[in-house]
């Protein structure tokens, strides 16, 4: 599958994962509509520890991560972007609203989509218009949390409270939905 490059005698995992929001005091707070918290976390150090604990179990420092967006919330959270593994590719969101110079020390490259043409798929931090999607087979993105387009299964949301707070493969996605179908 082209997600797997060679490195050495190794091969490099690609993953995603999107919203983690280091540093954000208030999303520990926020509910979804039926009451309940979307995040279950007594604590932002709880969160900010568990995702990178989770985001370090499963990339190794040769992998690459799409940061599909909405990384930190507060400039003085940006040094923990330097204890997480992997090469690291931010694809903006609506919240990364600090200066380019400030995030490229923690990031190989910074765009606002990613197109795999091969396979026909778009990253990007809010999911693509519908009318957009004739181009593509899949759009995994974030930005929507808990929510989900419904009854289109060519959009995955990769929003951290989605995937257990841990970046996914890319190539388990792309069997997953490209393949298994």
């Amino acid at each position: 599958m082209f997600f797997w490059k060679v490195i050495g005698k190794h091969m490099h995992k690609n993953f995603a994962i999107s919203d983690p929001h280091f540093g954000h005091k208030g999303i520990i707070t926020f509910e979804n509509k039926d009451g309940s918290r979307v995040r279950e976390f007594d604590s932002v150090e709880e969160m900010d520890e568990t995702m990178v604990g989770n985001w370090n179990g499963i990339v190794r420092p040769v992998d690459r991560v799409y940061l599909l967006g909405d990384v930190i919330m507060n400039r003085r959270c940006l040094p923990i972007l330097e204890r997480l593994n992997g090469k690291k590719v931010l694809i903006k969101g609506n919240h990364d609203i600090f200066k380019l110079k400030e995030y490229t020390p923690y990031f190989e490259d910074i765009r606002a989509y990613k197109v795999f043409p091969k396979s026909m798929v778009i990253l990007s931090h809010i999911p693509i218009h519908p009318c957009q999607m004739e181009r593509f087979k899949l759009n995994i993105h974030g930005h929507m949390h808990t929510n989900i387009i419904e009854n289109d299964d060519r959009y995955l949301n990769v929003c951290v409270e989605k995937i257990n707070y841990t970046p996914m493969d890319l190539a388990e996605i792309l069997h997953k939905h490209l393949v298994v179908k």
